[in-house]
């Protein structure tokens, strides 16, 4: 009946009944006035917010039919909330019989319990509480509520959570009885919030169950590899049992126990068969069998069974996600830094592992799949302990969705001597996966390229592309001055000394000093400028235009292979650029979306034609005799792409359909060592970038297809006519000098009679003027020849004579026409100044 009236009459009146009926004779025994114990029970606060308990966050990826796949959880306490039908009849049994048999009939506080163990607690004869389960629920809130207050990066963290636990549970005197009046009143009034299920269900998702195992379904996985909702009775009374003193009856602990006596012997272990918990668990059964829950043989059948726990550890962190720890820990790396998920370090921190958000990813299985098993086919996590290692990743064109993210290494956050175990995110940059990023080599030179356009340069323009070693450059737009660069120390790979070539050429083939000549006539600031436009920044958070020198036209800048990934699918978009997210939907434990991290998709970095022209030279690189063919998957899908090279240890391979970019790294994440003239499996080191890029372009065309690039800008291909330089006369190597400076190549065809000496070029095709690079034939000289005089024409039999004696012509007759005195020379065959030889006679006619 009181604990009826409790839940019905009104507060002040309670307060009145409890006081003057027997809690003021217990509080003059503290010396406590009489009219502040009349008055104390009115002051305690009256309104509790159960609020939220802490709750593990998990990250999700998506299957291709939509049903989330759990990749990693991140708790403080190891919390898996369910809802009221997802909890066994049999478990709720167990908690009431054992803990509140009168829970569905009291008004929140069990008045006659409560009493006695107030008294207790002024005496000191106990601590105990005689709480409802609604005054355990009020506590355990009470608990969280200080447990979310305390800093976790502060060095005394256990001791202050320790300190909330007792402050909730073991003061005693005066304090306790404050205590326990401030939970009764709380009581009282979530009755009067919350149904009775409601607050069952939340004490037990919320009650500890030993260690960081936290509410009931948590706790059923965790010592019986099962789940609330599959608990047998044994199961149900041991778990019941457990939650009434959870660290000393916990079950994990078959070596050591739960504690020690004064011998240091360790009691409620395996080698006892958990004593103290079978004996609380025995009591719950016997609860539950008195009250009639269970029948006297499931009662039997239970209490003669022993307790066999079956530790299921939750695995916390990013290892837990296997092949996709590398992504798992980019996202995590998200939370941790992006302001929307909480202003400051330490708010971002615990609102992961406490907040209980479910992140959805970007992450695609039909992608990552794929490429992550061509990784483990194909690199090893240690090749040789120099720290070799490898990282893709694919992002979606025209979103910035990074739908895929491979690594050769293990994944571990324990430091380690082992070059097969990191934490660092290849693909990522300092900010994100611990990164310094690599040099990406040739891929760099898409920035040249772009710039080369911007400025209306055509793609078939003719450029002396060979090494050369006192080349001009200039990065004026940064107020630098110019500067010059030996360019035969860097040479070509494969040692070339380059070539006079297009800009389409130099593309398809790599060629590092043709993409030298090309930027010596462009800025060097404003080529890093296309790529700062482009999203592309140093790993470390510098800019790309921190420093401007000669050498950043080949990629000796460390940058993320997702910032190039990105910078491609740029102008696979057309010019649009999106930033990098992993991230497409947070729902935080209200069932509420959360605010994502900021992105945006910008049209216009670089103009359409601009990107469709620049994609118009980058899909040679894919096709036949092209650099990157060898990661062309040959299904059809129209791609663009660029491989990469730094010195002899990071190589890179990037390609892209119109839907899909992908960037593959391979190389020394740490060091120098060479990695070429050395093998594992059937790929040379330097060559595992291709199968790589090909397996995840494959499968990314596959579920994503892709179209044809737009055409190229016609302005921007244009086949430009220039004047050919005449070189008759000179020697070849002179001739070849002049015409390839020019920029047209070369092609020596045989010799021919001609009047020069012999070795000099006695003709050429084409004159005039010609398209860029094109060849232009040369005719040398034997020495044998001789020319027709030019003059001839008007002159008298006898002066005719006597030029073309001079003209060493050998053969020559005059005709008939010829023969009248004064009779004057009309014409000849061949005519004046053609070139004959000794075979050709010249015939004279007069008039």
């Amino acid at each position: 009946m009181l604990g009826g009236l409790v839940g019905l009459v009104g507060l002040s009146a309670v307060a009145g009944l409890l006081v003057t009926a027997s809690v003021t004779p217990v509080l003059a025994m503290t010396g406590v006035a009489g009219t502040t114990a009349l008055t104390l029970f009115d002051k305690l606060p009256e309104n509790l917010s159960p609020g939220t308990p802490m709750e593990q966050s998990t990250i999700y990826a998506t299957q291709p039919d939509g049903t989330p796949v759990a990749l990693a959880s991140f708790y403080e306490q190891n919390r898996v909330p369910v809802t009221y039908e997802q909890i066994s009849p049999v478990l709720y049994d167990a908690i009431l019989s054992s803990e509140d048999k009168s829970f569905y009939s009291h008004g929140g506080v069990n008045l006659g319990a409560t009493m006695k163990a107030l008294i207790d607690n002024v005496r000191g004869t106990s601590s105990r509480g005689a709480s409802t389960i609604s005054q355990q629920f009020v506590k355990n809130v009470l608990i969280q509520q200080c447990e979310q207050d305390v800093d976790t990066t502060s060095d005394t963290y256990s001791e202050e959570l320790q300190q909330c636990w007792l402050d909730a549970t073991n003061a005693v005197g005066s304090k306790g009885i404050e205590r326990k009046l401030q939970e009764m009143r709380y009581a009282i009034q979530i009755e009067k919030d919350f149904s009775k299920n409601d607050i069952l269900l939340g004490y037990l998702n919320i009650a500890n169950f030993g260690g960081t195992v936290y509410g009931i379904e948590a706790a059923a996985r965790y010592y019986f590899s099962t789940t609330a909702m599959n608990l047998t009775v044994a199961q149900a009374a041991t778990l019941a049992g457990i939650v009434q003193n959870p660290n000393t009856y916990r079950i994990d602990k078959p070596v050591e126990g739960t504690y020690t006596d004064d011998a240091q012997v360790g009691h409620n272990n395996a080698a006892d068969g958990y004593a103290d918990t079978l004996k609380r668990r025995d009591y719950v059964l016997y609860r539950m069998l008195d009250d009639g829950k269970i029948t006297q043989a499931q009662y039997d059948e239970a209490k003669a069974s022993p307790i066999v726990p079956a530790i299921n550890p939750p695995t916390q962190g990013c290892a837990a996600a296997g092949t996709n720890a590398y992504f798992c820990q980019y996202v995590r790396s998200i939370v941790l830094n992006d302001e929307a998920f909480g202003a400051t370090p330490q708010e971002r921190r615990d609102l992961l592992r406490r907040g209980g958000l479910k992140i959805f990813t970007s992450l695609d299985y039909r992608i990552q799949n794929p490429a992550a098993q061509e990784m483990a086919d194909i690199v090893p996590a240690n090749y040789d302990g120099m720290h070799f290692g490898a990282a893709g990743v694919s992002i979606e064109v025209g979103t910035g969705r990074i739908l895929s993210m491979t690594q050769n290494t293990m994944f571990t956050e324990t430091p380690t001597t082992d070059p097969a175990y990191t934490s660092l995110v290849f693909a990522g940059d300092r900010k994100h996966g611990d990164s310094n990023g690599f040099q990406v080599g040739s891929t760099y030179k898409l920035f040249t390229l772009i710039d080369w356009l911007e400025k209306g340069h055509s793609v078939r323009e003719t450029l002396n592309g060979r090494v050369q070693t006192n080349m001009k450059f200039t990065a004026a737009s940064c107020g630098g001055g110019t500067m010059t660069a030996n360019t035969k120390e860097i040479g070509n790979f494969g040692g070339g000394g380059g070539s006079t070539d297009t800009v389409l050429n130099f593309t398809k083939n790599s060629l590092n000093s043709g993409y030298f000549a090309m930027a010596s006539k462009l800025d060097l600031c404003d080529i890093n400028k296309v790529a700062d436009r482009l999203g592309v920044t140093l790993a470390n958070g510098g800019k790309t235009t921190d420093e401007n020198v000669p050498y950043d036209v080949l990629g000796a800048k460390n940058i993320s292979p997702i910032a190039m990934a990105n910078a491609y699918a740029t102008v696979a978009s057309g010019g649009t650029y999106c930033t990098p997210r992993a991230i497409d939907r947070v729902i935080g434990p209200d069932g509420k979306d959360r605010e994502l991290p900021a992105s945006s998709c910008t049209p216009g970095v670089i103009s359409p034609e601009v990107a469709a022209t620049a994609a118009y030279a980058l899909q040679t690189v894919m096709g036949g005799g092209g650099t990157g063919s060898r990661a062309n998957p040959g299904d059809g899908t129209p791609l663009i792409g660029k491989t990469g090279t730094h010195n002899t240890w990071s190589t890179m391979m990037i390609e892209s359909s119109t839907k899909v970019a992908t960037a593959v790294w391979a190389g020394r994440w740490q060091g120098q060592e060479n990695i070429y003239r050395k093998s594992y499996g059937r790929w040379n080191l330097n060559d595992m970038r291709y199968p790589l890029a090909r397996a995840a372009q494959a499968a990314a065309n596959e579920a994503y297809g892709g179209d044809r690039f737009p055409q190229p800008d016609n302005n921007l291909i244009r086949q430009e006519l220039k004047a050919v330089p005449s070189v008759v006369g000179m020697s070849q190597d002179q001739a070849r000098s002049t015409l390839e400076n020019a920029g047209f190549q070369v092609a020596i065809g045989g010799e021919v009679d001609s009047d020069l000496a012999a070795g000099l070029v006695a003709a050429q095709d084409p004159t005039g003027e010609a398209a860029t690079a094109a060849t232009v034939t040369l005719s040398i000289s034997n020495g044998r020849g001789a020319v027709v005089p030019s003059n001839i024409v008007g002159m008298s039999r006898d002066q005719a004579d006597a030029a073309l004696k001079a003209a060493r012509v050998a053969s020559y007759e005059f005709d008939n026409s010829c023969n009248p005195p004064g009779s004057a020379v009309a014409v000849t065959n061949p005519a004046p100044g053609t070139p004959v030889n000794s075979s050709t006679t010249v015939v004279v006619t007069c008039q």
